[in-house]
């Protein structure tokens, strides 16, 4: 028997547009090998590195960030390339699909781009949206789409990947969960989402605050086994928000709540807060400022290694056990 839920979250809403979710921000997800998952989204699927950096309670451990020209939340996927760390297991409690939008048109090129460099790829449609899918060299399961709305976000090309196929941005991120009503309730009454439609055992969710990397799905099934975390497996998704004022009342609603959030964190690139929705995936929510440029100049993003400043201090020693990416 399939459910429908209707939740009026009106009264939830922040009344200024500007103190909304304002979709996904980005998405931390963890490889077993830092120069090969380098090599494959720089590459293979054609994004930038945005920035080059280190994992900060890990600094012998690269953290990387992959995203458009500009790095714009929405765009970003990060990795925790722990060398060795073995493979991880998807499964229930988890962010367990990544969806790219792609142009419309573009999907046979995908195929056969991807194919041509012995990545298996997959045909679908979820919502009415043409897709692939396929994993990366770790098993992070991957999907790239041709929304329906049109999205007229600007990519980042290389001389393989050009405009009329690059990668847009985040279009959806899937949860896989036993039970999907408590982190409906989160999505909406406190993050601001609507339960858009449902099939099968597929619930959509979206915030109309903005109109790309808007969209959280939910595949509900109790009988998948939990996951665990490893490489080829998200560690965490967030949500975006314009500023850290905007950030500490979504800590204030949290609470309220009575889910257990952190206190604001500095990531040098944005403030976070981080907690684990009912369900146990862990949710961040980050701001847009200041951005990936305060630290380099935007010709320069990706080229050099950016250090936290409680680390500078080490950064021959942390050069030194960094793996080699050449």
């Amino acid at each position: 028997m399939h459910r429908i839920f209707v939740h009026c979250n009106l009264a939830s809403k922040l009344n200024d547009m500007d103190n909304r979710i304002l979709g996904l921000h980005h998405i931390t997800a963890i490889a077993d090998n830092a120069k090969r998952n380098l090599d494959f989204y720089t590459k293979v699927l054609g994004v930038r590195l945005v920035k080059k950096t280190v994992n900060f309670d890990d600094p012998g451990t690269y953290h990387f960030y992959f995203g458009n020209e500009n790095g714009t939340p929405g765009t970003i996927l990060t990795f925790f390339p722990w060398e060795g760390i073995g493979k991880g297991t998807n499964g229930s409690g988890m962010a367990t699909h990544i969806g790219y939008s792609v142009p419309k048109g573009s999907l046979d090129f995908w195929k056969n781009h991807l194919q041509n460099l012995n990545v298996t790829t997959e045909e679908g449609e979820i919502f009415g949206e043409k897709m692939i899918s396929f994993k990366d060299p770790d098993g992070l399961q991957l999907q790239l789409i041709e929304p329906l709305v049109e999205d007229n976000r600007k990519v980042w090309t290389t001389d393989d990947i050009k405009d009329e196929n690059a990668l847009k941005g985040f279009h959806n991120v899937t949860l896989t969960l036993k039970k999907a009503d408590p982190t409906i309730k989160v999505l909406t009454d406190i993050l601001g989402y609507d339960l858009q439609k449902q099939e099968g055992e597929r619930y959509r969710l979206a915030t109309d605050a903005i109109d790309t990397a808007n969209i959280v799905d939910i595949i509900e099934n109790d009988t998948i086994p939990a996951g665990r975390n490893a490489a080829g497996t998200n560690h965490h998704i967030a949500f975006r928000v314009k500023d850290d004022n905007v950030l500490m009342e979504y800590r204030e609603k949290a609470l309220s709540a009575g889910l257990s959030i952190t206190p604001k964190i500095n990531r040098d690139y944005f403030y976070s807060l981080y907690f684990r929705e009912p369900s146990g995936v862990l949710f961040e929510i980050a701001t847009d400022n200041p951005g990936f440029t305060v630290d380099e100049p935007l010709e320069e993003l990706g080229t050099n290694l950016k250090l936290p400043v409680q680390y500078e201090g080490m950064r021959e020693k942390i050069e030194g056990v960094l793996p080699n990416l050449s």
